[in-house]
């Protein structure tokens, strides 16, 4: 496939709130199951050890209106869980046999009552995280909560879930994030070859589609978008960052790249991108699972800084690996970890220098001709800096 065709299919799956891949994958093999999770990590390997389907539920963006979720959540939070219970009550989400809650924020968590009380006869559950990277204490907590995923989904399938189905999993999975990494490092290099857009799309399409089908469409896309003959512009390089939870509209990435900007790197999407490098699949997998999360996951506003001196280390290390000229702050509305994180990232930027720019979006509505205006303005600025 070229860049065009794979870019299409990603769309349409982006777009198709029905789930209808989601569908056809549970149907091409009776007993099949589907658990959705929300941003923004759950272990997914303990899903497809059991045999299921991992569906990411990332909120309904600017492609519905929402009208029975505004009556279970009031209007000073964001949007995305009266998105997710729209998509719910109106029978969107039938295909899902359970649905999963990891620890975002109060919002994400009080959703997963919210959950129970809405559709009895569904699983789910909350994903709670340590808040101490001791192995020995944070460490056996997480254990011990992966354990208790484990010990439900085996039971939903009718038989235990294996260490070596566990492994099995871990190393198909070592394959897909090895695959986006290599996505990010050369959208870094090429930014003019492979848009944000597309390679949004391209994450997004890790939604719906097993890991075994993604992992090969990513590395075609690479392929594809290295031969194909785009324009480089001279564009400023941005690390886009606050965007973890709610994921801004496709049409607000659009317009941060058509103001001048090329992002280097971002925030969206970490259910694919939190554990940065490699799991040992060849040892006790819940605690292998275990000590990436505590020792080598990506650092977010949702989740707990225990040393206060590394705030922003995580962001500094995007700027500097990617040669990111500036930072754009583009947090959802009322998203309590991303704002109140945001004054401390700042100060550490302005320490080193690093011009950035901040605005809030909700998914389904950016503002696009302000920010795309703001955008440009900043993108100008970083030139002229540059240049001085």
């Amino acid at each position: 496939m070229n860049v065009k065709e794979i870019v299409a299919r990603c769309e349409a799956l982006f777009e198709d709130l029905r789930f209808n891949a989601v569908q056809q994958w549970k149907a091409a093999l009776p007993g099949r199951k589907a658990i959705g999770y929300m941003p923004v990590y759950v272990p997914h390997e303990i899903i497809h050890a059991a045999g299921f389907l991992p569906v990411g539920i990332f909120g309904g963006g600017d492609q519905i209106e929402v009208i029975q979720g505004d009556a279970y959540y009031q209007s000073y939070i964001c949007r995305i869980p009266r998105s997710t219970v729209e998509l719910g009550l109106s029978g969107r989400l039938d295909c899902l046999d359970g649905m999963l809650f990891p620890s975002v924020c109060d919002v994400i968590r009080n959703l997963s009552g919210m959950w129970q009380i809405m559709f009895k006869d569904k699983y789910v559950r909350y994903i709670d995280v340590p808040q101490n990277y001791d192995d020995a204490i944070g460490g056996t907590f997480y254990i011990s909560e992966m354990q208790h995923l484990r010990d439900d989904l085996g039971a939903l399938r009718g038989q235990p879930i294996t260490d070596a189905e566990l492994n099995a999993s871990i190393a198909v999975y070592n394959e897909n994030r090895k695959a986006i990494r290599d996505l990010y490092s050369y959208r870094a290099q090429k930014p003019w070859q492979a848009p944000t857009s597309e390679v949004y799309l391209l994450l997004r399409a890790g939604c719906v589609l097993p890991p075994e089908e993604h992992t090969p469409l990513v590395r075609a896309y690479i392929a594809a978008a290295d031969v194909e003959k785009r324009a480089r512009r001279d564009n400023a390089r941005v690390v886009m960052t606050g965007s973890f939870c709610e994921q801004p509209p496709l049409g607000l990435i659009k317009s941060i790249e058509m103001s001048g900007c090329y992002v280097v790197d971002d925030e969206f999407m970490l259910a694919f991108r939190w554990l940065m490098d490699e799991v040992p699949a060849d040892g006790n997998p819940l605690e292998e699972l275990s000590k990436a999360f505590l020792h080598r996951s990506a650092q977010s506003a949702s989740k707990y800084d225990d040393k206060k001196e590394d705030k922003g280390r995580y962001l500094l290390h995007q700027v500097k690996s990617r040669g990111a000229e500036g930072v754009i702050f583009a947090a959802p509305s009322f998203c309590d970890p991303a704002l109140l994180e945001r004054p401390m990232l700042q100060e550490v930027l302005a320490k080193q220098k690093i011009p950035y720019t901040a605005f809030k979006y909700a998914e389904n509505t950016g503002q696009m001709a302000p920010i795309r205006e703001q955008a440009g303005t900043f993108a100008d600025s970083i030139k002229l800096w540059s240049a001085a």
